[in-house]
């Protein structure tokens, strides 16, 4: 029976309803070596964040995808700690962010090494947390692929196919979203486990193209302005007349407490989605059966293995 692996455990679909595929607790997106990178405390981190998952979960959210990967800040034990506060169940990757975030280990480690780690935090937990990586999050530059992103690529792929695992990608530009597709089959990957993150800075056309794969196609930068709603919306009725509604996620992107600021900075509310969007959608015209489609079951199907 498919499972989603969160902070509370393993929760089946009968557990679940509303799930966020796409936001952030923590992140730091300062070069590696700043000094305090990825630093804060378990306690500030959960009084900043807490109140705000427990807002999206008053909404009737049931579960929140937490996409930091490491490089950019990921840390399970202060995710864990805002999502205990608020007892909504989190979802946390393992997988590591793009050159310039790739860590020095990484780059030093072989493909080998990658698959074994990514591996061992999918199926028995991330480091001494208790906590199973639910999914693995990766990204890629906008020229291209580098080597390091490559191998660990490849790596991602050993460890999700002998995981049943879903791999998400922040990847802007199509054409490099294609250079992942050509390795993913090259290794024999089945591309239906397999996310483009952030799908609406490329085309409509591009997303309706690489649909025909079988991937999930991701809009999550949805912010509830009138024109970028009226985008979004154009979109989504396309790929349900393409006949892929199977494959849309919807998410917001938003968050987070960055240790870059003081006091965590200001965080994005997780409750616009509910308040702004949604409504928005039953205005044009879909139904709650699709609505439930894109906000419970797709994003279900998406991450549980």
């Amino acid at each position: 029976m498919p499972e989603l692996y969160t902070t509370h455990g393993a929760m089946r679909r009968d557990q679940l309803g509303f799930i966020l595929p796409h936001e952030h607790i923590f992140v730091d997106l300062r070069p590696l070596g700043t000094p305090g990178h990825g630093q804060a405390e378990a306690a500030d981190v959960a009084r900043l964040m807490a109140p705000q998952l427990a807002a999206f979960k008053a909404q009737g959210g049931t579960a929140l995808v937490e996409c930091t990967p490491e490089g950019v800040g990921r840390r399970v034990d202060l995710v864990k700690a805002a999502a205990d506060a608020a007892n909504l169940p989190v979802v946390v990757p393992t997988g590591i962010y793009r050159q310039p975030w790739v860590p020095d280990w990484a780059l030093e480690a072989s493909q080998d090494f990658l698959y074994d780690w990514m591996r061992k935090e999918l199926e028995v937990e991330i480091g001494q947390s208790g906590v199973r990586a639910g999914f693995i999050k990766l990204s890629a530059g906008d020229d291209g692929l580098t080597a390091p992103e490559e191998k660990i690529l490849r790596a991602a792929v050993c460890a999700a196919r002998k995981s049943n695992a879903l791999i998400a990608s922040h990847t802007i530009r199509a054409r490099v979203v294609e250079q992942q597709i050509a390795v993913m089959e090259e290794e024999g990957f089945n591309l239906e486990r397999f996310v483009w993150v952030h799908a609406q800075v490329d085309t409509l056309e591009t997303n309706l193209v690489l649909a025909k794969h079988g991937l999930w196609i991701e809009y999550d930068g949805i912010n509830g302005s009138e024109e970028g709603d009226a985008e979004y919306i154009r979109r989504i009725q396309a790929m349900v007349e393409a006949g892929h509604e199977d494959q849309v996620l919807l998410s917001m992107d938003r968050g987070w407490y960055t240790p870059a600021e003081p006091g965590g900075g200001t965080p994005q509310p997780f409750t616009m989605l509910a308040e702004v969007f949604l409504p928005t959608l039953r205005a044009a015209g879909f139904s709650e059966a699709m609505i439930e489609k894109f906000t419970a079951a797709n994003p279900f199907n998406a991450f549980a293995r």
